[in-house]
């Protein structure tokens, strides 16, 4: 994305030269509408000279046009030359009040939202961006669309969830080829989940799925976690437990019976994992040979009598053994289901993997 300083930054053009030369020959008629005061001229003597020349050829351009644009924006961009941003923002927030019909006022506007963020005012620069978007006409200068900038600064700037996860959307059905749409469709899945709407987070993960492996920023584990939560709620839930203790007991027994087969009817349907320790949660390799039967052919198999260290209220394990020579040890992984769509579901318990070997 082109960087706001270099969008907001032009150099003065050559005609732009040679028709300042021409009018300071000439001393053409002012227009006291548009020549300023000394407020806006101020400085050293060096800018004085620029700003000076800058406005007094602004007051010959009285209809709009690009001759006019270019020296409304030069005379910012000289504001911004010289690191005063207090009276960038005053001509140019003076300038769109008297001219509500210029065509170029959503980039004068962009250059206050921009002048706002040099100053730290970041919540003030929110607002203008959000102003831009919803009440001025969007432009294109140097290719880039000044609504699309506005609203992936917006994301970053505003702290309420439903503001946000309008400029998402906003991103996806006016910019879906020119912002990152599988990072845009769980951004707005994962906000979505902050306000409640698990219907609307689960459509969007459903989307955001269709990018294969898609990597999010700060979220190296995003594909995974939409397609659990996708997967889980297109499942028929039927293998969960009302409580831990009703879980843990049902597999104690069928340990104690031997029944590897009915005890494999006790697994989540969708989500389950069988791996070591060392392997990454995403790792799912080997599941689809994975076949608890096999395993437990070497004789009587024992667990612990009380849950493992590091068992908490929403993970718990229990260690077991005597699966086979090579992979003695396993530990079952009992999860607390997180699924606030369903409220007969969500807080239930389900058995959801199996770690092999010692745990460290």
């Amino acid at each position: 994305m082109i960087s706001m300083r270099k969008f907001c930054t032009t150099l003065t053009p050559f005609w732009l030269l040679l028709l300042l030369a021409a009018l300071i020959m000439c001393g053409s008629e002012l227009n006291e509408e548009t020549y300023p005061d000394k407020y806006f001229t101020d400085g050293t003597r060096r800018e004085q000279d620029i700003l000076n020349n800058l406005f007094t050829l602004l007051a010959q351009e009285s209809e709009p046009g690009a001759a006019r644009f270019s020296l409304v924006r030069e005379i910012a961009n000289e504001y911004k030359r010289i690191n005063d941003y207090s009276r960038l923002i005053n001509f140019l927030s003076g300038w769109v009040d008297k001219h509500p019909d210029d065509p170029f006022n959503t980039y004068y506007l962009f250059m206050t939202a921009y002048a706002y963020m040099e100053m730290d005012a970041l919540p003030v620069a929110a607002l203008y961006f959000n102003l831009i978007v919803k009440n001025y006409p969007d432009l294109v200068v140097r290719g880039e669309s000044i609504h699309l900038i506005c609203l992936q600064q917006l994301i970053n700037l505003v702290n309420e969830p439903e503001q946000k996860i309008w400029c998402y959307e906003e991103l996806l059905s006016r910019f879906p080829e020119q912002s990152d749409e599988s990072v845009t469709w769980f951004m707005l899945a994962r906000t979505y989940e902050q306000v409640g709407g698990w219907e609307s987070a689960i459509s969007a993960y459903t989307n955001f799925l269709r990018y294969y492996a898609a990597v999010v920023p700060g979220f190296p584990d995003a594909y995974a976690y939409a397609k659990q939560m996708v997967d889980f709620n297109n499942s028929a839930k039927n293998w969960t437990f009302e409580s831990l203790d009703a879980l843990v007991d049902t597999i104690k027994q069928n340990l104690d019976n031997g029944s590897i087969w009915q005890l494999w009817q006790y697994r989540a349907r969708v989500n389950f994992f069988a791996r070591s320790w060392a392997q990454a949660d995403s790792d799912d390799s080997g599941m689809t040979e994975f076949n608890m039967s096999s395993f437990g052919n070497s004789g009587k198999l024992h667990y612990a009598n009380s849950l493992s260290p590091g068992s908490n209220s929403n993970e718990v394990y229990l260690r077991t053994w005597g699966w086979s020579q090579f992979t003695p040890i396993w530990y079952f992984y009992f999860r607390k289901i997180y699924f606030p769509l369903d409220p007969d579901i969500h807080g239930r318990w389900e058995w959801a993997g199996v770690y092999y070997g010692e745990r460290f």
